[in-house]
């Protein structure tokens, strides 16, 4: 009996326990009900309830969530379906509106992105569809905001992730792609044809104009280099003649300082006609006016005896 009474008071202990203190964990609060009454929130961490009293409706995760809709065919301006599959991301930032505001807000987000998602597709052709996906997306978010402000949800983001059109226009659009391809790839097989002549061009051109400068510049080169060389043998031969000519007036200057005599004069004549006789010639002919030299020869004799006799 002992022991039934004691099993008895731990359950109720546990039980008492249960009801009284809540840990929560981080980044999720709870909503609690006094009497059936909004009362409070239970944040992260140890929480006490008055048992019986206090009860807690639901918890909420703080984090940002996420959420698939379901794939939606849609009928597009041009009368096309397409299957759009899309995605939202949100975060309850009022749990006490997200509990009380509406029923099940992420249902709720549902309905309203299918409903806006027809309504947008709509008033879009195909083209305009498939290349629009980041309209949709904030057409899509800002719908979604406006409603979903008083459910204490904000909505983080909107993703399209695939849009399907047709099996019969999917291949269509693949065998004009394929085509857009084919015609891009022979537009630019033939500029890339076009730009390599015009370059060939150009570096030919380039070459000539390249070529003809080089000539020219061989050409006023060599032409400059005659010209400084004619300079140069010109100066040369005339400083040889000056230097000719101050040797020859040196020589007549000295010859006039040395104050030689008609006999040195005569003698030198007579040594040069004794030089002239050595040569193979077996005549020799002599001027006349060299008979008169020959005749002062014995003057000249007498001179250098003189002389002789002298030293």
């Amino acid at each position: 009996m002992q022991w039934a009474i004691i099993a008895v008071i731990v359950v109720v202990v546990v039980v008492f326990i249960s009801l009284t203190v809540k840990i929560v964990p981080q980044q999720r609060v709870g909503v609690v009900e006094r009497l059936g009454k909004f009362n409070r929130l239970l944040t992260p961490g140890l929480n006490v309830l008055i048992p019986v009293i206090d009860q807690v409706r639901t918890y909420h995760d703080l984090r940002i969530q996420q959420t698939n809709v379901p794939p939606q065919t849609v009928i597009t301006k041009d009368n096309v379906q397409v299957q759009i599959d899309t995605i939202i991301f949100y975060q309850v930032v009022n749990p006490e509106q997200a509990t009380y505001g509406i029923s099940d807000f992420v249902y709720g987000v549902r309905n309203i992105t299918t409903a806006t998602l027809r309504q947008i597709i709509g008033k879009m052709e195909l083209d305009e569809t498939l290349s629009g996906r980041e309209k949709i997306s904030t057409d899509i978010r800002t719908a979604l905001d406006e409603a979903t402000e008083k459910w204490g949800v904000r909505i983080e983001r909107v993703e399209v992730l695939d849009i399907r059109p047709p099996v019969d226009i999917q291949e269509a659009m693949d065998k004009q792609m394929k085509a857009e391809r084919n015609k891009r790839a022979i537009v630019l097989e033939a500029e890339a044809a076009k730009q390599d002549m015009i370059l060939r061009a150009e570096g030919d051109k380039q070459s000539k104009i390249l070529k003809a400068e080089g000539d020219k510049e061989a050409r006023i080169r060599e032409a400059e280099g005659f010209r400084q060389a004619q300079e140069l043998e010109a100066l040369g031969e005339a400083k040889a003649i000056e230097s000719v000519a101050a040797a020859e007036k040196t020589r007549i200057e000295m010859l006039r300082d040395a104050t030689l005599n008609e006999a040195v004069l005569a003698y030198q004549s007579f040594e040069a006609l004794k030089e002239v006789a050595k040569g193979p010639a077996n005549k020799v002919f002599i001027p006349s006016n060299a008979i008169e030299t020959l005749g002062s020869l014995g003057a000249i004799s007498e001179v250098f005896k003189a002389g002789k006799d002298g030293k």
